[in-house]
């Protein structure tokens, strides 16, 4: 990877981006497509939208990844100063307790999600505590000192870095799905730089992790001929995982095309075509009832919208050390830029009878 989308890719990821709260995140977005985007807009709500007009009468494609990460909220404040939780998104209970966190609020606050010590629990008997039971401690003596600090609303990322694994293996928090706008964005700076004839729009959008509400109101107001919804998928070749949860997906073994579903056969073939012609190694998953990601929103969209859910392997989702691999990256920029300049030549994505 070159070292300007590497730089890119570091500085989304050291972003706090939580569902609702993705502002700070979708500024560093702007700020790098808006070095070569033909025009950059947000809606009211923060979706982020970046275009290159093309140079024929090619159709409209949107490549999309979706900004925000899964958190916590502050729901309360206690007599003794210690903050109650909600989650934002699908936050895991079973990780949560024992770690840093870092409460958002007009400046970072940092705290840990409390644990018993071992030494204190009936060990061999223990369960699980809601997130709902969990609580963060700030170091504050009591209601009132918190409240200087923080108040009701504000929201709570873990406080992991990015750190480098052997060869090209990147762990943080939040590759979900901060990875699938990094990708979106190389996409399009592929299709300008070689003028592709489609006009190709690439889409940040928000609250993907509280039910795809972004894509659902993006989807409604670009109506593009197609959508390419790029994100994480689980990476299913690290020990603890069971081959009949879902198929075979390798770290490292490039993009993942899916099939079923949301994904449209027009848009599946045509991903699996540039892969061909451009020479970019792919996996195949099967989607048969539904992604599970913005790709669900957008061939809902008006009278549907043709979709597909490309995917980028993921080891460990929605935990705070999230593994990818960087050649994956590549492919999938690689292939959206082969897809740009097919998708020129598509006079229609509908099925044929």
């Amino acid at each position: 990877m070159d070292d300007t989308p590497r730089d890119f890719l570091e500085a989304l990821l050291s972003t706090p981006s939580p569902s609702g709260y993705e502002t700070d995140g979708q500024r560093v977005w702007i700020d790098y497509v808006s070095e070569f985007a033909d025009d950059v807009w947000t809606d009211d709500y923060g979706n982020t939208v970046a275009v290159h007009e093309g140079s024929g009468d090619g159709p409209e494609i949107a490549f999309t990844g979706h900004a925000d990460e899964i958190g916590f909220i502050v729901r309360d404040i206690d007599d003794n100063g210690f903050l109650r939780i909600s989650r934002i998104g699908g936050s895991d209970r079973t990780i949560s307790q024992g770690q840093h966190v870092t409460v958002h609020s007009d400046e970072p606050v940092q705290g840990v999600i409390g644990q018993t010590a071992i030494h204190l629990r009936d060990v061999g008997s223990e369960e699980y505590n809601d997130i709902a039971e969990q609580f963060v401690d700030i170091g504050a003596a009591d209601s009132e000192e918190a409240e200087q600090l923080v108040e009701v609303g504000d929201p709570i990322t873990f406080s992991t870095e990015l750190f480098e694994l052997n060869g090209t293996r990147l762990s943080a928090r939040g590759m979900d799905n901060r990875v699938g706008t990094w990708s979106a964005a190389e996409g399009l700076r592929h299709a300008v730089e070689h003028d592709v004839e489609a006009t190709v729009y690439a889409v940040s959008t928000v609250q993907e992790e509280v039910g795809i509400k972004g894509a659902q109101m993006v989807g409604f107001d670009l109506d593009p001929d197609a959508a390419i919804a790029i994100d994480v998928t689980h990476a299913t070749d690290n020990p603890d995982v069971k081959g009949k949860h879902q198929g075979p997906v390798e770290l490292g073994a490039g993009p993942v095309v899916s099939r079923g579903s949301a994904n449209h056969p027009n848009v599946v073939d045509l991903a699996r075509q540039a892969a061909e012609d451009a020479e970019v190694d792919i996996q195949l998953q099967a989607t048969g009832t539904r992604t599970g990601t913005d790709a669900d929103a957008f061939y809902t969209s008006r009278s549907g919208i043709p979709s597909l859910n490309l995917g980028i392997p993921n080891r460990y989702m929605h935990t705070p050390v999230e593994v990818i691999d960087t050649e994956d990256l590549d492919g999938v920029a690689a292939l959206l830029g082969a897809v740009a300049e097919a998708a020129g030549d598509v006079d229609s994505f509908a099925v044929e009878f």
